[in-house]
């Protein structure tokens, strides 16, 4: 074990803390012993959380990286274990040559497997196969009095509820074991169609959802008037191995610094947000996409986050139950539009009706938007208020895996098992998150 006094900061650069960074490095070790002026600690694993999920100002910070080590794979079930460690980016190399792929991937490839299964992360196909939570079939979870659990839907089924989506307060995950689903090749077939309303973005879900297992859209949040809604739907499916190209290359760069300030402004918004719209000349365009340019198209960039320069952004996820989500979506882009604090990393999805396996995890059945806002101070916060009212009136919430402002009553509002969630927190586990919304 190696302990160390870092500055940890949120991906999105907004919040920074000094904690102690304990390393760990070795599955079978027994939890590391703390000083008793320690009062808390919360596992870390790459730190993607967008917001204060990860961070446990004035506790330690449990790194995982170093769990990185496969465990077993079985390439004619595509059941896999690793340690919690270790990155979906990793488990990618290791199985897409093998005919394998994640049934459910979040938008980044960056992302540990206990942090997947701590937020519960959920894509571009939650209409079709729910959370990342409902294909882990085990794991093991570590507590701070030594105990280990080993949790699945039968097995210690509590604490596997409480543990996906727990945002890493239960314990810590040693390893876990997933379902894989069978892919032809690495290559997407993908369709691009520009709409023009919500109501396009609404009907194109409605005929895409039996023949497409990924659907996403590109909204135009900075429109206004006729413009309001307008956007680009993607829809895609598996290419077969015959019909794939035979090489990628692919073109990763980093965002080699921060600048003195946000690269990301109201000029460059509106210029931005106007020329993706038209970048396809026809309104429907079919294409072939590997599949880091399809679900990973932001981790072409390493440290991307760094384009908002020294004050940072926050991401602002919701989710608004189906039934009143032509509405409610509407009327926070109207709120956004009329801001002029737009975001052109706007991105718009349908949830379905799966239930996920936490008792806080974000998705249910409705219409998801996420924007990223560069830090404009208080302008930003009055904004924010207001989309939360909108939230909170439509029965919608927040996704604490990106959020580092929500109120504690639109959490406590939006996640009703919170209470129940409690008793299944280790004492001695905790989180700069958990303390702001429950006001503890």
């Amino acid at each position: 074990m190696m302990m160390t006094s870092q500055i940890v900061m949120s991906w999105g650069r907004v919040q920074s803390f000094p904690h102690e960074v304990i390393g760990l490095q070795n599955r079978f070790a027994s939890m590391p012993e703390l000083p008793p002026n320690m009062p808390h600690i919360l596992p870390y694993g790459n730190g993607r959380s967008y917001g204060d999920s990860c961070l446990n100002a004035g506790g330690a910070l449990l790194k995982t990286r170093r769990l990185d080590r496969f465990i077993s794979f079985d390439p004619t079930t595509g059941v896999l274990a690793c340690e919690s460690g270790v990155l979906l980016d990793e488990i990618l190399r290791l199985v897409v040559p093998q005919g394998w792929f994640p049934v459910v991937t979040p938008g980044t490839r960056f992302v540990t497997i206990g942090g997947a299964i701590a937020n519960d992360v959920h894509g571009k196909n939650h209409h079709r196969t729910g959370t990342f939570g409902l294909h882990v079939r085990r794991f093991e979870l570590l507590r701070s009095d030594g105990k280990r659990l080993l949790c699945s839907r039968d097995e210690n089924a509590d604490w596997f509820a409480s543990t996906v989506g727990g945002l890493g307060l239960t314990g810590l995950i040693t390893w876990a074991e997933i379902q894989l689903r069978r892919i032809g090749s690495p290559w997407m077939n993908v369709e691009t169609i520009r709409y023009q309303t919500l109501h396009d973005f609404f009907e194109l879900c409605r005929e895409s959802d039996e023949d497409y297992e990924y659907t996403v859209s590109w909204i135009d949040c900075s429109g206004k008037g006729k413009k309001m809604g307008r956007g680009l739907f993607m829809r895609a499916n598996h290419a077969s191995a015959i019909a794939s190209p035979d090489q990628y290359c692919p073109h990763t760069r980093t965002f080699p610094f921060v600048p003195p300030v946000s690269l990301v402004n109201s000029f460059s918004l509106k210029a931005f947000n106007a020329l993706y719209y038209h970048k396809f000349s026809r309104r429907q365009t079919r294409s072939m996409q590997h599949y880091e340019q399809f679900f990973y198209p932001l981790d072409d960039i390493l440290e991307w986050n760094k384009l908002y320069g020294p004050h940072g952004f926050y991401q602002y996820q919701c989710v608004i139950p189906i039934a009143v989500s032509n509405d409610g979506i509407a009327q926070l882009l109207r709120e956004i539009g009329q801001s002029g604090l737009g975001s052109f990393l706007a991105v718009l999805k349908l949830c379905g009706t799966s239930i996920s396996p936490g008792r806080l995890s974000f998705p249910q059945s409705g219409v998801t938007l996420a924007l990223d806002f560069p830090n404009r101070g208080e302008s930003l916060y009055r904004l924010f208020t207001r989309l939360d009212t909108i939230v909170r009136e439509a029965g919608g919430r927040i996704y604490p895996a990106k959020d580092a402002r929500m109120p504690s009553e639109l959490f406590r509002s939006g996640y009703p098992q919170w209470k129940a969630f409690t008793q299944f927190i280790d004492p001695r586990f905790s989180s700069n998150f958990w303390r702001r919304v429950t006001e503890t």
